[in-house]
């Protein structure tokens, strides 16, 4: 026979489930805001207490749990403009750590039911290694996915538009950036050159490829459809003096600045590790 103590069980309810929904903040870039996750917790906690009660067996319902789960990330993540990719976190982090739970229940050889799953076998101890498991695996897969936030202010939506044609990229805004138009003195975006195949295809049908400037440049000589291009020297960790294409586009739009002619340097490689972001503008504010 199991014994379970309403007061350790809740209490026990109410910090897993405030770990969980702090980690999926932090995963996700988002501003540690303590009393919102305490509320969304104690929602939560509430609703597991009311669940064991007999007149409330209907909370058991796949139904209930999910609509659960919404008031919890509602009440932690409900200010913010990603509440659903915040809350699909930490969905993702409640399953993998009912994971965890599964797994150190099996390695100890409790039976597969709900009171071996649950019970006292693994106790407070082995349920704290398995939120630690949890967020030590996910925060090592999703490593550098979540590094950068546009509730900070480091990412822009970036919008070029140049010859009747428009695109939206997401930008990183780069205090390392110090590439500047040497006509104007403003900074250059450096964006990933693949994305700007449908703004200036003209480009792309060309042999020497972006990872090859100058011969691309002389390629492009006569037949550039008057495209505005030049080479644009730049220095990096490991790059003693390298050349970027560079092209003039019509207008340039992110945060609260719009420019015209604005000079944008077409990187041959990815500018993120993870892929979150696909330009680089320059760290002023």
């Amino acid at each position: 026979m199991t014994v379970l103590y309403l007061d350790a069980y809740l209490g026990m309810n109410f910090v897993v489930n405030y770990l969980l929904l702090a980690c999926a903040g932090k995963l996700d870039g988002e501003p540690m805001v303590r009393w919102r996750y305490a509320l969304g917790s104690a929602l939560g906690t509430a609703y597991a207490g009311l669940a064991l009660l007999p007149a409330w067996g209907f909370l058991e319902h796949p139904a209930c749990k999910a609509a659960g789960a919404v008031v919890m990330v509602l009440a932690a993540f409900g200010r913010s403009e990603r509440m659903l990719r915040t809350g699909g976190l930490f969905l993702v982090l409640s399953c993998a750590f009912g994971g965890g739970l599964l797994l150190l229940s099996m390695a100890r050889g409790s039976g597969g039911g709900q009171a071996g799953f649950l019970g006292p076998s693994l106790g407070m101890r082995g349920i704290l290694v398995a939120a630690a498991l949890s967020y030590g695996c996910l925060s090592l897969l999703l490593r550098g996915q979540f590094a950068h936030t546009r509730t900070a202010g480091e990412l822009e939506e970036l919008r070029l538009s140049h010859r009747g044609r428009t695109v939206t990229l997401l930008a990183l805004r780069d205090t390392g950036n110090t590439l500047q138009d040497p006509l104007t003195g403003r900074p250059v975006v450096v964006v990933e050159g693949e994305k700007l195949r449908e703004l200036v295809p003209e480009l792309f049908p060309a042999r020497a490829g972006l990872s090859d400037p100058v011969a691309l440049l002389r390629e492009l000589e006569g037949r550039a459809g008057g495209l505005r291009l030049q080479l644009l020297p730049y220095r990096a960790v490991g790059v003693e003096c390298g050349m970027l294409l560079a092209l003039r586009v019509d207008r340039a739009e992110y945060g609260k600045r719009a420019y015209r002619n604005c000079l944008t340097a077409l990187s041959p490689t990815p500018v993120s590790d993870g892929g979150g972001y696909c330009a680089l503008i320059g760290g002023e504010g």
